[in-house]
C-alpha cells in the first residue's frame, strides 16, 4: 500500500510540475500584458493632456516651451473632422510682409469658421517692396495647418477644378471692410454666397477687428497665431539652430532694429541720413503707389515718436537701460540702411553683436537668400527665444512677437517709448541733460513697459490707435476667473 501511494505520489508530482510551469508562465504573461495596456494607455493620457494644455492653458507649459529647444518629432492623432455643410469656398489673397500676413491668415481662418465656409490655402503677397515669391508651402508646414484645424474648418489646397478661370468661371473679387465685427460678415458678406459659390478676398489686412468679438472666435485666432502656423521644417531646423548657438554663448538681447529703406521710405523717417539718402527714400516712397503718404516731414514725426529709431539713438537707450559692453545683441533685421556706417557706434558701444550671417555658414543661408518672408521666420523665431526683445519700431513684427511673448509666460519685452525717449535724447545732444539724468529718466519711463500681464487698451471707434490683438491675445492665455488673477479684477481698459 505505502508503495503503490508513494508511486502515485510521484505520478501526482509529475503532473502537477508542468502545471505550475504553465499557470506560472501565465500569470507572468498576464502581469506583462496588464503593464503593457497601462503604459500605452498613460502615454495616450499624457499626449492628450499635454495637447489640450498646450491649446488653451500655455502657462501650464510656459517654463518648458520658452527656450524653443527643437523638441523630438512626436505625430499626434488627427483631431476629429468637423461635420458641416459648408456655404461655399473662400479664397485670400494676403498683402503685407510675413507677420502682417501671418495675422491676415489668423482673421480668415476665423471668418471661414464663422461662415461655415471651406478656406483654400492662403496666396502669399508677391508684388510688394520685398517681391518675394514665396508660396505658403515654402513658409509655412501646410499639411500641419490643415490637419491641425479640421475640427475647425475645411481647408483645401485649392479651388475644385470646376472654379477654374479656364474653364470660364470668373471669381468674384472684393476687399472686405478693415476692423469688421462678427455682424458684418454675417450680414452682408454670408448672402453673397447665395448666388456665387466662391468669393476672393483681395486684401486681408486688418479686416476683423480687435475687439467685440466673440470669446470662441478669438480663441479660433489663437488657435491659428499659436498651433496651426508652424514654419517649415528646413525654417524651423535652421532656426533651433541660431536659438542653440546664441545660447551656448549665454543670455542674448534681440534688437529688432527696424532702420532698413522699406520702413525709412515708407514712414518719410529721414534723421541721420545724408541729403543723398533722404532724395534716395523719397523718390523710392513715390516709386510705390500703396504707400499713400508722400509728403512727410520727418522730423515732425520724430517728434511724434513716430519713426524708428537710429542705430546710434539704440546704443544710448540700450546703455541708459543698463545694458553692459558684454550684453550679447542678436540685430534681428535685414539689410540696415548704410550699412555698416551706420552700425559703427553701436558696434563700439557692444561688440558682441551678431546677425545671422555671421552665426551661419553662407551655404545655409544659401536656400533663403532672395526670400525676405523666409529669412524673416528665422529672425522671429530668435526673438521669440530671445532673454529680452527689444523693437526700435512697432511694426507687424515687434507687435506679432509681443503676443507670442506674452503667451510663452510674460517674457520680457522692453516697449520703448520713442515720443518720450526723443526729446530725452534731444536734451542729452544739446547739453541740457546729464547722461545720469538721462539714464535714470529711461529707465523711469519704461519700469511699466516690460511685457508685463495688462489688460488689451480699448478706443472705442478708434481701432487703429487701441492695442493690437495680436500684440496681447489676452483671450489665449486667460478666461473669465482667470483673467483677474492675472490680469487685476476690475482693470478697466476702455477708453472714450
Amino acid at each position: 500500500m505505502e508503495v503503490a501511494r508513494s508511486e502515485s505520489g510521484l505520478r501526482s508530482e509529475k503532473i502537477a510540475a508542468p502545471v505550475a510551469k504553465v499557470i506560472a508562465r501565465t500569470k507572468r504573461l498576464q502581469v506583462w500584458f496588464i503593464r503593457v495596456c497601462s503604459s500605452i494607455l498613460l502615454w495616450t493620457c499624457l499626449v492628450q493632456l499635454l495637447t489640450v494644455g498646450e491649446l488653451w492653458h500655455p502657462s501650464f507649459m510656459a517654463n518648458t516651451t520658452v527656450s524653443l529647444v527643437k523638441p523630438p518629432h512626436h505625430p499626434l492623432p488627427l483631431l476629429p473632422l468637423r461635420n458641416y455643410s459648408s456655404n461655399g469656398y473662400l479664397k485670400v489673397s494676403c498683402n503685407g510682409g510675413l507677420n502682417q500676413m501671418r495675422s491676415a491668415i489668423c482673421d480668415m481662418v476665423a471668418v471661414a469658421r464663422l461662415l461655415n465656409l471651406t478656406l483654400v490655402v492662403p496666396e502669399l503677397d508677391k508684388t510688394s517692396f520685398w517681391a518675394d515669391n514665396s508660396t505658403f508651402e515654402e513658409i509655412f508646414d501646410v499639411k500641419h495647418f490643415i490637419d491641425s484645424l479640421r475640427d475647425e474648418v475645411r481647408i483645401v489646397r485649392r479651388l475644385p477644378k470646376r472654379f477654374n478661370s479656364k474653364y470660364g468661371y470668373r471669381v468674384f473679387e472684393m476687399p472686405p471692410i478693415s476692423w469688421s465685427q462678427e455682424k458684418y460678415y454675417l450680414q452682408q458678406i454670408l448672402p453673397l454666397f447665395s448666388k456665387r459659390k466662391v468669393l476672393h478676398f483681395n486684401k486681408t489686412d486688418a479686416r476683423l477687428a480687435n475687439n467685440g468679438i466673440s470669446i470662441d472666435l478669438q480663441k479660433v485666432r489663437c488657435r491659428v497665431n499659436f498651433q496651426a502656423l508652424k514654419f517649415t521644417p528646413e525654417i524651423e531646423s535652421l532656426g533651433y539652430k541660431l536659438v542653440r548657438i546664441l545660447k551656448e554663448r549665454g543670455p542674448f538681447v534681440a534688437l529688432h532694429l527696424r532702420y532698413e529703406m522699406d520702413m525709412l521710405a515708407f514712414s518719410g523717417c529721414t534723421h541721420g541720413c545724408t541729403k543723398e539718402e533722404a532724395k534716395e527714400l523719397k523718390h523710392l516712397r513715390y516709386a510705390y503707389p500703396w504707400w499713400r503718404d508722400k509728403e512727410i516731414v520727418s522730423e515732425e514725426r520724430r517728434s511724434h515718436g513716430l519713426c524708428p529709431l537710429t542705430p546710434e539713438e539704440a546704443a544710448l537707450i540700450l546703455l541708459a537701460l543698463g545694458f553692459d559692453k558684454d550684453t550679447q545683441i542678436y540685430i534681428a533685421a535685414g539689410e540696415i540702411y548704410g550699412s555698416e556706417r551706420r552700425l559703427a557706434v553701436l558696434r563700439a558701444a557692444y561688440p558682441r553683436i551678431v546677425r545671422k550671417e555671421m552665426l551661419l555658414d553662407p551655404g545655409e543661408l544659401q536656400q533663403f537668400q532672395n526670400h525676405s518672408s523666409q529669412m524673416a521666420a528665422l529672425d522671429f523665431m530668435v526673438s521669440i527665444a530671445s532673454d529680452t526683445f527689444i523693437p526700435t519700431y512697432d511694426g507687424n513684427m515687434a507687435k506679432v512677437v509681443e503676443g507670442h511673448r506674452r503667451y510663452r509666460g510674460f517674457k520680457k519685452t522692453i516697449l520703448l517709448d520713442r515720443k518720450r525717449l526723443v526729446e530725452l535724447l534731444d536734451l542729452h545732444q544739446n547739453g541740457t541733460l546729464p547722461w545720469n539724468e538721462l539714464a535714470a529718466a529711461v529707465r523711469s519711463a519704461h519700469e511699466k513697459r516690460m511685457g508685463q500681464p495688462t489688460r488689451r487698451r480699448v478706443i472705442a471707434d478708434k481701432p487703429k490707435e487701441e492695442d493690437y490683438f495680436y500684440a496681447n491675445p489676452q483671450e489665449c492665455f486667460c478666461e473669465g476667473a482667470n483673467c483677474d488673477d492675472l490680469l487685476g479684477p476690475g482693470n478697466s481698459s476702455s477708453i472714450r
